[in-house]
């Protein structure tokens, strides 16, 4: 349950109709629109989540009829890599699909927020169109998340 008085701007990793519609009825019931990004699985790596290349846009006709959502853009999560040239191809086949579904003018559906690149190849990111990064052990380090 989200707190009243936390906020939030946009919703990074929507990958299906279900989390969407969900969305959609928790933001009806406080009467605002929802951003979304709908995360895309661009190298189709199994251990990773996100809707496919194939998949993507009969879910954005789905989600366009919702509505207390509006889907801003794309994002995803590269292969890890420790050479972030490695990544470019799905950067750039991130931005191709982003700019093909910009074209077919959805309703309730923009295509002005390209989130992709991390720590390791966010500056190949950006000359493959990035408007978002995450950075997050850049700026903190590495962490651990098996916490027990």
């Amino acid at each position: 349950m989200i707190e009243e008085n936390l906020h939030y701007v946009l919703i990074h990793s929507v990958d299906s109709y279900r989390l969407a519609e969900q969305i959609n009825k928790e933001a009806e019931k406080k009467n605002i629109v929802s951003n979304i990004l709908i995360e895309v699985n661009i190298a189709n790596e199994e251990s990773k989540y996100g809707v496919t290349k194939d998949d993507i846009l009969p879910l954005l006709l789905e989600i366009s009829k919702l509505k207390n959502i509006r889907v801003n853009g794309l994002m995803t999560v590269a292969p890890f890599t420790d050479n972030g040239e490695d990544n470019r191809v799905h950067f750039r086949n991130l931005r191709q699909l982003n700019v093909d579904i910009k074209s077919k003018n959805i309703d309730n559906i923009s295509m002005d927020v390209l989130s992709m690149g991390m720590t390791g190849d966010y500056g190949v990111a950006i000359e493959e169109g990035a408007t978002m990064i995450r950075v997050g052990t850049g700026i903190f380090g590495v962490r651990n998340y098996n916490i027990e």
